[in-house]
Parts: C-alpha cells; sequence; structure tokens
C-alpha cells in the first residue's frame, strides 16, 4: 500500500451509506493529533486501540492534511485504498503528513500550535464513462494510465474554481500524463467522494 499526496482542500458531502458520527470524527482527529505530536519527537505512530468500534475498523481510504501558519500547506499524505481499519490508515497518513511528505521539511514541535488537521475519509472508486457523470464539488479524481497515477481531492476543483474540464486535465498532471489524457480509452478515470471534518491544534500537547 502505497501513499498518494495531495495538495489542497473546505468541506463537501460524502457518497456513503455509513457517515461517521460526530464522535467518531472526533477520535479520529485525536488519533491523528497524537500521531503528527509522535513525529515531532521522532517517535514512531501510536497503536491504535484494539477495541475500536466495528465502524471504524473498517477498511477505507482517507488523507491527512496539515495546514499551518496562514492556511498553507504543511503536509499531505493519503492512502486511496487501504487493507487496514480505517483508524490505523489515519494514524498511518497524519504520521507520515508530519514526517515523510517529500515536500516539506518534517513538521517541528514549535509548529503545533499553528496546525490545523484536516482529514478525508474516502469512499469506494467508480470508474466513470463518460465527463458528464462529474460534479464539482462532489467527486474526487484518480487517473491511471499503466503505473501512472494520480489523484485530486473534491476540494482542489472548488477552491481552485475549476471546470469538470480543467479538473480532469490537472488530475492527468498529477499523474505526469498530457492534459488530455483523460480522453485516451487507455486511460483508466474513477471519481470518488470523501467525507472531510478538520479541527485546531489542541489547547495543549
Amino acid at each position: 500500500m502505497s501513499p498518494l499526496m495531495e495538495m489542497d482542500q473546505p468541506s463537501v458531502g460524502f457518497d456513503s451509506d455509513v457517515p461517521l458520527t460526530e464522535t467518531q470524527q472526533v477520535f479520529l482527529l485525536q488519533l491523528a493529533w497524537q500521531a503528527v505530536q509522535a513525529a515531532t519527537r521522532w517517535d514512531d505512530r501510536p497503536e491504535v486501540p484494539s477495541n475500536l468500534e466495528p465502524r471504524l475498523r473498517q477498511k477505507q481510504g482517507a488523507f491527512v492534511t496539515l495546514h499551518g501558519r496562514e492556511q498553507k500547506l504543511r503536509g499531505c499524505i493519503g492512502y486511496m485504498e487501504s487493507h487496514l481499519p480505517l483508524a490505523e490508515t489515519v494514524t498511518m497518513a497524519a504520521h507520515a503528513a508530519a514526517s515523510r511528505d517529500p515536500r516539506f521539511q518534517p513538521v517541528r514541535s514549535e509548529e503545533l500550535d499553528e496546525l490545523e488537521i484536516e482529514i478525508s475519509v474516502l469512499s469506494t472508486l467508480r470508474e466513470v464513462a463518460s465527463s458528464d457523470e462529474l460534479v464539482i464539488g462532489r467527486d474526487g479524481l484518480v487517473v491511471s494510465d499503466g503505473r501512472q497515477r494520480g489523484l485530486l481531492l473534491p476540494q482542489v476543483a472548488v477552491k481552485q474554481g475549476w471546470s469538470i474540464e480543467q479538473f480532469l486535465g490537472e488530475t492527468c498532471r498529477k499523474a505526469g500524463l498530457p492534459f488530455d489524457c483523460w480522453k485516451e480509452s487507455r486511460v483508466l478515470v474513477q471519481r470518488f467522494s470523501a467525507e472531510i471534518f478538520s479541527a485546531p491544534a489542541p489547547e495543549t500537547h
């Protein structure tokens, strides 16, 4: 299971029959904060409690995004598909976002007060037969051609003000492919939705 990186993020609906409760969201945010704090101490990621409720044991992909001062991106790592329980996936992604995003230096302990954590829990992938199926703000995209694969979360198109064709083209670019590769029959285009929630730094660490 290899991580995918994302770059931008504010909140959209989730295409799922079993959304997370507010209590479950708070629990996942707490796990993510613990993992980020561990990363700033160069500790291994913390162990996830063994007595998870069934919803948090479901195998589901997720991204964790860190925003720093002035809401600037500070790190983002995620797993489109996971063979681990959701709580474990979030913990792994949070620890990696703070310590292994190659675009940034590892997060330092003195930055913790400035951080905001955002978690995006992903739905299953659905193949896209036509661009007419896509809705800006609802759908994230994955474009694949052989081993090349690019992903953009639903929030990116909203934040950037992209049209559907721009969103498709930028996802192709994320995969290292030509902008209009999504028009080629060999290229696989898939969509997903995300349940997104966030929290600022706790008052104490």
